[in-house]
């Protein structure tokens, strides 16, 4: 079974009119944050096989954090990790890749509420809007191997940022 770990960009700066939104960068703040989220991870002995991030800013930087820190050798911009982005195109990508084996760990670094409607539908087969991922939260779902994983995933680890600090 794979195990799929969706994670939220860490704090970005604010919207405002002079920034385009897929130009935001994350804050000192939000870039320490994102550190200690994965050294923890690291702590842990976490190895992501690869990250696929959103091509936003502010989730590149957050993908580029877990790199510098040794949690994966590559990285890969994805559009459906966008805001506007679908399941369905993930998991078309997933089951055509070499990561849909019973060894892989991905990571997909995105935007709330996307990961959180994705869990759910990846856990229950549809989503309801209860699953927030807060900014540097972290999901871990097993997908199964045989079978489509919408409805058929297990959750593992839904976590903010202080608990893994």
């Amino acid at each position: 079974m794979t195990q799929l770990y969706l994670i939220r960009h860490g704090i970005a700066t604010e919207r405002a009119d002079h920034i385009k939104d897929e130009t935001r960068p994350l804050t000192p703040i939000g870039r320490e944050k994102t550190q200690k989220v994965a050294q923890r991870l690291t702590a842990m002995a976490i190895k992501f096989d690869i990250i696929l991030t959103s091509p936003l800013l502010r989730a590149r930087q957050t993908a580029e954090i877990f790199k510098d820190l040794d949690l994966t050798q590559q990285i890969v911009e994805a559009n459906y990790l966008s805001p506007t982005g679908k399941i369905e195109e993930f998991i078309h990508w997933w089951r055509q890749s070499r990561y849909n084996k019973k060894t892989s760990c991905l990571a997909l670094v995105g935007h709330q509420p996307n990961l959180g409607d994705w869990a759910e539908t990846l856990v229950w087969g549809n989503f309801q809007g209860k699953l927030v991922v807060k900014k540097a939260g972290i999901i871990g779902l097993t997908l199964p191997d045989q079978i489509t994983p919408i409805g058929e995933s297990e959750l593992f680890l839904l976590t903010s940022p202080k608990w893994l600090l």
